[in-house]
C-alpha cells in the first residue's frame, strides 16, 4: 500500500507541476496575443437588423460595433453601457476587461499547480515521517 501511495504522490506531484507550468505558459501567450484593451462610455443605439454600440477611442475616432445576441441581453435597454475596446484594432469590443479564455485557463493553472505543490509536500512530509 505504502509504495502505491507513494506512486500515486509522485504521479500528482509530476503531472500538477509539470502541467500546471504548461497551463500557466499558454494563459500567458494567449494574455499577449489578446492585445491591449481600454475602458470606454459607449452610446446603444437601434439600426437595421438589431443594435451597435458606438464610442469615441483614445485618438478622438468614432467606433461603432455591433452587439451581439448575449452582449444585447447583457445591456438590456440601457441606452449607454461600459465597455472595452481594442487599441489599434477599430470596430472590436466587449463587455470584460480580460478575455474568458485567459481567466479559465489561468484559473485552470493555479488549480494544477496547486495540487502539484500539495502533493509535492505531502511527499516531502512522508519522507521524514518514515525517517
Amino acid at each position: 500500500m505504502s509504495n502505491a501511495l507513494d506512486a500515486l504522490i509522485e504521479i500528482f506531484t509530476w503531472v500538477g507541476l509539470g502541467g500546471g507550468l504548461v497551463l500557466a505558459f499558454a494563459a500567458v501567450v494567449l494574455l499577449l496575443l489578446d492585445g491591449t484593451w481600454s475602458p470606454a462610455r459607449a452610446v446603444v443605439e437601434p439600426v437595421d437588423g438589431g443594435r451597435v454600440v458606438r464610442w469615441f477611442d483614445d485618438g478622438g475616432g468614432v467606433n461603432e460595433a455591433p452587439l451581439s445576441a448575449h452582449d444585447d441581453a447583457k445591456i438590456g435597454a440601457a441606452d449607454m453601457a461600459d465597455i472595452f475596446y481594442r487599441r489599434g484594432a477599430s470596430h472590436r469590443m466587449r463587455l470584460t476587461r480580460s478575455s474568458p479564455v485567459v481567466r479559465f485557463l489561468s484559473l485552470l493553472s493555479a488549480g494544477v499547480l496547486t495540487l502539484g505543490a500539495v502533493a509535492f509536500v505531502v511527499s516531502i512530509v512522508l519522507l521524514f515521517a518514515r525517517g
